[in-house]
């Protein structure tokens, strides 16, 4: 059976009205799934380990009798990477050298200048001092999840990390294990949902209370993260996977067709669009994708991500290409293009940027280098990958000598006045010489 995507041309008079109604998201949970969040956390706020047992005995089908159960000794992680096939092994740490060599490039460094005058002003740089991972666990496992989270924050020097991962039924998957133990996690709880992100947030008699929790999970888990935001700090309330490619025409269809797929697989909820100036290079892409359909695992998922949040969009020139582009600001943007690398340059929005046509956004999930949890639903427009910034702080360093106290003090005095803040003004005053 033939697949219908969405077919829209920015030589519509409703071209851009149409996108939006394509793109729209609605993120934000219903009141229902909210009340039970809030329920969770407050209840594990005020019963800490004994609410978490609770949770994960009903929600992941377990049956412990305490909080330790739950926590995943230090030598089931040396295990699993003993008894994953080799090559699983060398593809993870791979993935794990080049994720680490890439974010070193970012780590950023304390920095100071003395004025004139002997006053000095800088920036002191300093990691968080602990951090949760959350890891989905469930339908699928997640290692390239592990890498992706683990590894900045270990660049940036961050003492403690405590990482969670659901198990329903009990069941623990090595790979994530492995993957937990080649990027250094401290410890690791076997919990999820909202009690997880709780327990992160405020701690337990057990699970220590961290300063920031990062990591994808399902509408409860974003909810929660949502919820305690403010607590601790988040990386983003992530929406469905996104992929939006750019194509000149001259790329393989089915290389094209096997890109969308790659992103809609993910679930039925994810968004695979295709822009190209030529319909009848649309036309092709379409026929590979009813050739290829059928031999996918996951068709049903794909099916219904691409019919229901798909889309081929036919522009006049690469230049209109661009623009589209820039509005939809993508997850994951792949130009396959002739030139990719001149296009880039007038991207102001992506999340990331695959140029070329060898380049396929499944080298970024796993193995690229940078990172793979990327801001979704337009938010590149004002925000970035997680990176070794977000595991970072950065204090302010002041220090004046008696000449600057004296020449700052006077201006700060002025302002303060002009604000009616006596006390500001005066303690500035006082050191006036």
């Amino acid at each position: 059976m033939s697949i219908t995507i969405k077919q829209l041309a920015t030589t519509a008079t409703d071209f851009w009205p149409q996108l939006d109604q394509l793109l729209a998201w609605d993120s934000v949970s219903d009141e229902k799934i909210a009340q039970t969040v809030r329920e969770i956390i407050q209840n594990v706020r005020a019963r800490g380990d004994a609410a978490v047992v609770e949770y994960t005995n009903r929600f992941d089908r377990m049956s412990v009798a305490s909080i330790n159960e739950l926590q995943i000794p230090a030598g089931k992680l040396q295990q699993a990477l003993e008894i994953i096939p080799a090559k699983t092994r060398a593809a993870l740490e791979t993935a794990a050298d080049r994720v680490r060599r890439y974010h070193e490039h970012q780590l950023q460094k304390s920095w100071s200048y003395t004025e004139a005058d002997g006053t000095l002003l800088g920036q002191q740089v300093t990691a968080l001092d602990r951090v949760g991972v959350y890891v989905p666990g469930g339908k699928a496992a997640y290692p390239s999840s592990v890498l992706m989270n683990v590894m900045p924050a270990k660049v940036a020097g961050v003492a403690e990390i405590i990482m969670v991962v659901p198990t329903p039924d009990g069941v623990i998957n090595d790979m994530v294990l492995a993957a937990a133990q080649i990027a250094g996690v401290d410890k690791i709880f076997a919990i999820g949902g909202a009690q997880a992100v709780a327990a992160l947030a405020y701690g337990t008699q057990t699970i220590p209370k961290v300063d920031k929790i990062v990591g994808p999970g399902n509408i409860y888990v974003a909810t929660a993260k949502s919820m305690v935001f403010g607590a601790v700090g988040i990386d983003m309330i992530a929406g469905p996977s996104e992929i939006l490619v750019i194509c000149d025409g001259q790329t393989d269809p089915d290389w094209i067709a096997m890109d969308l797929f790659s992103q809609a697989e993910h679930d039925e909820d994810a968004q695979s669009i295709l822009i190209a100036p030529d319909a009848a290079y649309l036309a092709q892409v379409m026929t590979s994708i009813n050739k290829l359909l059928p031999t996918m695992p996951r068709a049903e998922i794909i099916r219904a991500s691409l019919t229901q949040r798909g889309a081929m969009i036919t522009v006049r020139d690469m230049q209109e290409a661009v623009e589209v582009a820039n509005y939809i600001a993508p997850e994951h943007l792949e130009l396959s293009v002739a030139d990719p690398q001149t296009m880039s340059t007038q991207i102001r929005h992506a999340g990331a940027i695959f140029m070329g046509r060898y380049t396929a956004e499944a080298i970024g999930d796993y193995c690229a280098g940078p990172n793979h949890v990327l801001p979704t639903s337009r938010t590149a427009r004002f925000s970035s990958p997680l990176g070794v910034y977000d595991f970072q702080k950065r204090s302010s360093l002041i220090m004046c000598s008696p000449q600057g106290a004296a020449e700052l003090g006077k201006t700060a005095s002025t302002l303060a006045h002009g604000e009616g803040l006596t006390a500001h003004a005066k303690s500035a005053e006082y050191r006036i010489k």
